[in-house]
C-alpha cells in the first residue's frame, strides 16, 4: 500500500484537532500552531547556515520543543485522549543559560540595534520576529482556550535568546552593531 501525504479533508477550509474536533483553518488555535510551524522551518534555515555544533545542537533542542508545542496548541484540551508532550520550566532555563553564555562575550546593549550585520544574523532578526507572532497569536488564543502558561514563557524567553543570538553572531563575525538613532 502506498501512502499518500493528500487526504482531501481539508479541502472544503477546515482542519482537525488532536481529538477529531474539525475547525476551520482560520481558527486562532490553528493560526496559533501553524504560526510555531513557521518559526520551526525558519530555524531550521538558520540551523543549516550555523558553523559551531553547540549552537546547531540548541536550535535543534528547540526545534524538538515547538514540535511539542505545536502539539499542546493542535490538541483539542476537551476532547484528545492522546498523550501529548509536555514542556517543562527547564526548557526556559536552557534557553536563558544560553543567553547568560552568550552575553558573557557580548558588549554591553546601550541602546536598540537595527536588525542586520550579516546575513545569518537577519536570518535571526525573522526568526525572532516569527516568535513574536507566535507568542501574540498563543496568548489571544489563551483568553478563550485552556493553553498552559508555560507556552508563552517559552515563546517570550526564545525571542529573546534570537534577539542575543543575531547578536552574538554578528560579533563573532566581527560584523557592525548598527545602534538605532532616533531622529530628534
Amino acid at each position: 500500500m502506498t501512502y499518500k501525504i493528500y487526504t482531501k479533508t481539508g479541502d472544503a477550509g477546515e482542519t482537525s484537532l488532536i481529538g477529531g474536533v474539525r475547525v476551520s483553518k482560520s481558527h486562532i488555535r490553528i493560526e496559533s500552531y501553524g504560526t510555531i510551524d513557521e518559526l520551526n522551518s525558519y530555524l531550521g534555515l538558520i540551523k543549516d547556515q550555523i558553523e559551531t555544533k553547540e549552537l546547531s545542537e540548541i536550535i535543534y533542542e528547540i526545534q524538538d520543543r515547538l514540535f511539542t508545542i505545536g502539539s499542546v496548541l493542535a490538541s483539542d484540551p476537551e476532547k484528545s485522549n492522546m498523550k501529548i508532550p509536555d514542556l517543562h520550566q527547564e526548557d526556559v532555563i536552557v534557553l536563558e543559560n544560553a543567553i547568560d553564555k552568550m552575553n558573557e562575550v557580548l558588549p554591553e546593549l546601550k541602546s536598540f540595534v537595527l536588525p542586520g550585520g550579516n546575513v545569518l544574523a537577519s536570518h535571526c532578526h525573522v526568526a525572532r520576529c516569527i516568535c513574536r507572532r507566535a507568542e501574540r497569536l498563543v496568548v489571544l488564543l489563551a483568553q478563550n482556550a485552556p493553553v498552559p502558561e508555560l507556552i508563552v514563557s517559552y515563546l517570550n524567553r526564545l525571542s529573546d535568546y534570537l534577539f542575543v543570538l543575531a547578536r552574538y553572531i554578528v560579533f563573532n563575525n566581527n560584523g557592525i552593531e548598527v545602534p538605532w538613532r532616533p531622529r530628534m
